[in-house]
């Protein structure tokens, strides 16, 4: 299944909380996002809806193995071109801004190039 960029953000942004925190709440991804409780309820109930995240009766949001799977594979396109533009002598906030919008229209095979040049060059 296909989410739309704003899924994906949300997705990351679960995984990304989930190493820092025990447990992650609606309110937490709220405030990394600077979004509004009504649109993070929202986007909670559509990404629970289609098997992404599940949430618990202490109002606990983890993500599924599907939710997983996308939610790593945009941090790593996240990390890798971050890392790729500072190597290109980008500031580190233009480098992950610019990542953070890359990440979700890069194609995998131009990702699997940059990777291997990275491997081989940076």
């Amino acid at each position: 299944m296909s989410l739309q960029e704003s899924g994906e953000m949300y997705l990351e942004t679960i995984h990304v909380l989930s190493k820092k925190l025990a447990n992650v709440r609606a309110v937490d991804i709220g405030e990394e996002l600077g979004y509004s409780r009504p649109s993070v309820s929202r986007a909670m109930h559509i990404l629970k809806a289609e098997g992404f995240i599940t949430i618990d009766d202490t109002g606990f949001v983890k993500l599924t193995k599907a939710g997983q799977k996308i939610a790593s594979r945009i941090y790593e396109r996240h990390t890798v071109l971050t890392r790729l533009f500072i190597n290109l002598g980008v500031n580190e906030k233009t480098a992950s801004d610019d990542a953070c919008r890359i990440e979700h229209y890069i194609s995998d095979e131009s990702f699997k190039a940059i990777k291997k040049h990275m491997a081989q060059f940076c």
